[in-house]
This record gives C-alpha cells, sequence and structure tokens, in this order.
C-alpha cells in the first residue's frame, strides 16, 4: 500500500532535519509536485501518494539535501511581494529584505509629480522593476543587467505578470552615457560581498547563486563605486538613488553618495531584523 501524504511529509521533514536543512523546504516540494494549494494538500494529507509524484519529490529532496541545491531551482519559482516570479541559476534568488525596498521606494515616490522615470541596474530576474510597475502603474520604468542570461529570465517575468517595463543590456549605466537621458531614481541591489567573505556563505548560496550577482571587489563596495560616479550625469538634478546594501556597509556607501553629490540628504533604513539594509539618498 502506498504511503500517505502525511507519511511521507513528516519523513521528509525528519531526513531533511538529518541533513541540517530546513524542513519546510519538504512541504514547498510536496506542493510543487502535487499542484496542491496549502489548503488542498492538507484536506489530503490522509490520502494514498501517487507513485511517480512520490519518486520526483524523493528525487528533488535528496537533492537538496545532499547538495544545497536551493529549492527555488527545484521549483523554477519563487514568490516576491506576493506575485510568482521564474528563477534559475541565471539570477539570484530575490531576498525578503529587497521587498522592505521596493516598499520603501513606493513609499517615496507616492507624492512626487508625474511623469516619474525609474531605472533599476543589474536586475536579474527583474523583480524590482516588475514589482513597482504592478503596484503603482504610473511609474515609468526600465531595467538594465549585464547578464543576457538573467535579462531573458526579467523579461520572461514582465510578460507573465503583464508589467509594462523597457529592459536593457548594459554595463552598469553605461548604455545611458552620454545619451542626454535622465531618470527620477535609480535602484539597485547589486552584488556586495566581498570575495574575503565568500567562504562563510551557505554551499546553497555560494555553490548556486551566479557570483556576477553577488560577490564585488574593493571589499564589495565596487558596484556601488561605479554607479554612483555613472549617476552623476544620468540622475535628474532633483533626482535620488536608493540602494540595498550589506549590514556594515552603511557609513562607506554614505560616504561614496555625499562625495558624488556634495548637497545629497542620505537616509540610512534599517530592515526588519534592525540591521541596516537600505540607502536612500536624495540627490
Amino acid at each position: 500500500m502506498n504511503k500517505t501524504i502525511q507519511e511521507v511529509l513528516h519523513r521528509a521533514s525528519v531526513f531533511l532535519e538529518q541533513h541540517d536543512r530546513e524542513p519546510k523546504v519538504a512541504e514547498i516540494l510536496l506542493l510543487h509536485h502535487t499542484n496542491f494549494t496549502k489548503t488542498e494538500l492538507i484536506l489530503n494529507l490522509h490520502e494514498p501518494i501517487d507513485p511517480v509524484i512520490h519518486k520526483k519529490f524523493r528525487a528533488d529532496l535528496e537533492t537538496h539535501a545532499t547538495t544545497g541545491k536551493p529549492v527555488q531551482h527545484l521549483t523554477g519559482t519563487e514568490h516576491f511581494y506576493g506575485r510568482q516570479f521564474t528563477v534559475n541559476e541565471h539570477v539570484l534568488i530575490p531576498r525578503p529584505e529587497t521587498e522592505e525596498l521596493v516598499q520603501l521606494i513606493l513609499a517615496k515616490t507616492q507624492t512626487e509629480p508625474r511623469p516619474l522615470k525609474l531605472l533599476d541596474i543589474g536586475t536579474g530576474s527583474g523583480v524590482i522593476p516588475i514589482t513597482l510597475k504592478k503596484e503603482d502603474p504610473t511609474l515609468t520604468v526600465e531595467a538594465s543587467d549585464i547578464s543576457e542570461q538573467a535579462l531573458t529570465v526579467a523579461k520572461q517575468n514582465a510578460v507573465n505578470l503583464k508589467a509594462d517595463v523597457v529592459f536593457h543590456q548594459s554595463d552598469f549605466l553605461q548604455k545611458w552615457l552620454g545619451s542626454g537621458q535622465q531618470f527620477d531614481l535609480i535602484v539597485s541591489n547589486p552584488p556586495y560581498i566581498a570575495w574575503e567573505e565568500r567562504s562563510t556563505l551557505s554551499d546553497t548560496v555560494k555553490n548556486f547563486d551566479p557570483e556576477l550577482a553577488l560577490i564585488a571587489d574593493e571589499q564589495g563596495l565596487a558596484a556601488y563605486k561605479t554607479i554612483v560616479e555613472q549617476a552623476k550625469s544620468v540622475l535628474k538634478p532633483t533626482g535620488a538613488l536608493a540602494f540595498e546594501i550589506g549590514h556594515q556597509q552603511a557609513e562607506a556607501v554614505k560616504s561614496l553618495i555625499q562625495s558624488a553629490f556634495p548637497t545629497s540628504k542620505v537616509e540610512v533604513i534599517q530592515d526588519i531584523n534592525k540591521k541596516d539594509r537600505i540607502i536612500f539618498a536624495n540627490c
């Protein structure tokens, strides 16, 4: 007799704990393979599991437990700001802290006169520009990434979620230098982990997230230095910068901005865990 869904879920959770993985991954994978909603899963706990589904579920479970391959790479999706996004090995898996960055931008721009042009640098899967556009359709939103593979994912997410975002391939702000085009706000969640810190990362991160989106030279500050310097000719005179930062980088990034924009007003905002996480600068 086939095992029940409840039995399979319990054994999977114990198996993950034994491998120092999060037990909740078992439920995420089971929902993925059964195509159940959370409610449907609960209602079917005492039903036998389909052997074909069980085999696929077990294979993904063992892959995650033994290699650290992120569950998002196994399911191909991650939720961000209440929406489902496609993700893969070419993009950074969106984190909850980035939702706080989006929330802040929406609050800051709410009363600004339109048209209002926003540019996201290093967009990855496109979660920042797509969410901004979906939450506030009055915004004009563009985004860029140096990676063609990342842009393919971002464009597909924009299509899936019906978001009117224009994407460009560009090394930081290179595409706009000398073009005369300017933006009201430039946002970025760039790579900010120093190479020296790579060894401290979990295997799920360092072995699977793209290094291009994760690690930066100059103690993790290289991307900020480039964006801030280039922003001097791409940001409108009354424009703003919004960055996600590493929790120990606030003073360094603040200094970079104030050096490039001497009259700027720079705020450091903490995340839900009371760690410095966002820089917002009226330049």
